[in-house]
């Protein structure tokens, strides 16, 4: 039985759209450009950043966002970058009595921006926050101290194996992994990724059968 639902951030609960079109406009390059290059670095197995790097050798990613945030042009998350299947998802697991967790790969603002959506979620959490970030075990641990579940019955959820699927089920965590977004596309299909998850979704809103069934 599914306890405790926890949730990946981006590309799982949001689309990652406005980030990337922010630091293109930014950086004044062309949108389709860095996502095209977001997409070849993540199939390199490489951190997206790195095409921030590709882009403007040298650059100081956190000090580049230091400047955003300080320019008037930082990080910013509203009703229209959730996906579709959202507040749907997560209102019948709270319904069915399943505890809610969101918690991934994010600074402080987007978590503050989460919270001001005020989502049907127990909790909402960042590794900017944690200060630890995925696939770092200790994020899991954190991540088990908030599920109030044993990790059998914690079941989490996202679309990137090497930081979702893979470490969360060596902390003996359940796993589901999406088919959203690149990373979700890009890997679907992959043995390791198929050999690993207990489940493989394609909407949020399979999840409340999975919890119940």
């Amino acid at each position: 039985m599914i306890e405790t639902i926890v949730f990946d951030i981006g590309e799982t609960i949001t689309r990652d759209d406005r980030y990337w079109a922010s630091w293109a406009d930014w950086l004044h390059i062309p949108r389709h450009t860095l996502s095209a290059l977001v997409g070849a670095v993540v199939a390199q197995g490489k951190d997206n950043a790195e095409a921030l790097r590709l882009l403007r050798p040298g650059i100081d990613v956190g000090a580049e966002y230091r400047a955003r945030e300080a320019a008037g042009h930082g990080e910013h998350l509203d009703e229209d970058d959730l996906y579709d299947d959202v507040r749907l998802a997560l209102s019948a697991l709270r319904n069915a009595a399943v505890r809610v967790i969101i918690a991934g790969n994010q600074t402080p603002r987007a978590g503050e921006s989460l919270r001001r959506l005020d989502l049907p979620a127990d909790l909402i959490a960042t590794s900017g926050e944690w200060g630890v970030a995925k696939p770092q075990p200790e994020f899991f641990r954190r991540v088990l101290d908030v599920a109030q579940a044993a990790p059998s019955e914690t079941l989490y959820v996202g679309d990137h194996p090497a930081n979702d699927v893979f470490p969360a089920a060596a902390a003996g965590l359940r796993t589901a992994h999406i088919r959203r977004g690149p990373w979700g596309h890009l890997w679907a299909d992959d043995p390791d990724v198929v050999a690993t998850a207990d489940w493989r979704i394609d909407s949020l809103t399979q999840l409340a059968g999975i919890a119940t069934g």
